[in-house]
């Protein structure tokens, strides 16, 4: 750029006076404050959760065998009142939220990533203006809504002729499924916009079409961004309650077929925290908190490989 050539402004730098002055010092340092304020408090809420889970864990896991609890493949907590009636096996409340959960992925990611593709490299300006909001807005939906739907109409409608019994997890896994997808659409529409205009007119420049910039160029590109809207809507899926607890059932089972009834994690938490039998010092008080830590640690790893695959494939522009 040249000495003489004007330089303008941004329009937000244009509107706004900044001077240094002691009030804009004070109030610097009381924002400021007031950040690490809330920062210190998400950090220390968290390790006061992970503390929590650990500490009441111990009093479940110094009880029973670890083994059972980790190879079992029964789960009779909340089906007995005799403790020694108690089988600890995790693997049916695992698999049932591995169930409903890989059900709900297979709907929302390819049907979101569809969509997000869609409204940012074909959808005209004014349908897009229109579909993302009406997306966003399904987002809110309230779960139970989505539960009662898949009661009402999903299993009677679409399963129940094919054999599925009234509870089962592949309804559920719909529901949550349908709960996750305008999560995965929106961002991962918001990952292929941020794609700069450069990569796409460079690949029109090279002679490949729309659909050769889409695949080869700007999906690749926003490739971090998707797998950051992928892991939400996971992470939004195996935390599900309400829609599980109407849809799927409370009967835990060691089996990978979804026309049966299921059982998940956090539905078994919100059963046992409901029931008037469970003693707090007791197994079952205890498993409320071994169940969690299980959930908390598998969304961990989750989360881990995620960053990873996020690492492997982010590219920066400029």
């Amino acid at each position: 750029m040249s000495s003489g050539t004007p330089v303008e402004l941004p329009s937000a730098l244009r509107k706004r006076r900044m001077r240094p002055s002691a009030t804009s010092k004070r109030n610097q340092t009381f924002v400021v404050s007031l950040l690490t304020l809330c920062a210190t408090l998400s950090i220390a809420t968290t390790v006061g959760i992970v503390t929590i889970l650990l500490t009441e864990s111990f009093g479940f896991f110094s009880r029973i065998d670890l083994g059972d609890f980790l190879l079992g493949t029964e789960w009779t907590i909340g089906r007995s009142k005799n403790e020694a009636d108690y089988k600890y096996g995790i693997w049916p409340l695992l698999l049932g939220t591995l169930r409903i959960t890989l059900i709900a992925m297979a709907i929302a990611i390819p049907l979101g990533l569809t969509t997000a593709v869609y409204l940012s490299e074909y959808a005209p300006r004014w349908v897009r203006a229109i579909l993302k909001p009406v997306l966003e807005i399904l987002a809110g939906m309230p779960t139970v809504v989505l539960g009662y739907f898949a009661v009402v109409v999903i299993t009677p409608s679409l399963l129940e002729p094919l054999g599925f019994k009234p509870y089962n997890a592949m309804a559920a896994g719909i529901a949550v499924g349908i709960l996750c997808l305008p999560l995965v659409s929106s961002l991962a529409e918001d990952a292929l916009q941020a794609v700069p205009r450069g990569l796409r007119e460079a690949a029109y420049g090279l002679g490949g079409t729309r659909f050769d910039s889409v695949v080869k160029v700007v999906i690749p590109a926003a490739m971090s961004g998707i797998v950051s809207a992928f892991l939400l809507a996971f992470a939004r899926a195996i935390g599900e309650t309400m829609i599980v607890a109407l849809a799927a059932g409370s009967i835990p089972t060691f089996t990978v077929d979804p026309r049966g009834p299921s059982q998940t994690m956090t539905g078994f938490i919100v059963e046992v925290f409901q029931s008037e039998d469970v003693i707090p010092g007791t197994i079952a008080y205890y498993s409320i908190y071994a169940v969690a830590l299980t959930l908390f640690l598998l969304t961990f790893i989750t989360t881990l490989i995620g960053q990873f695959v996020r690492r492997r494939y982010r590219e920066a522009y400029e």
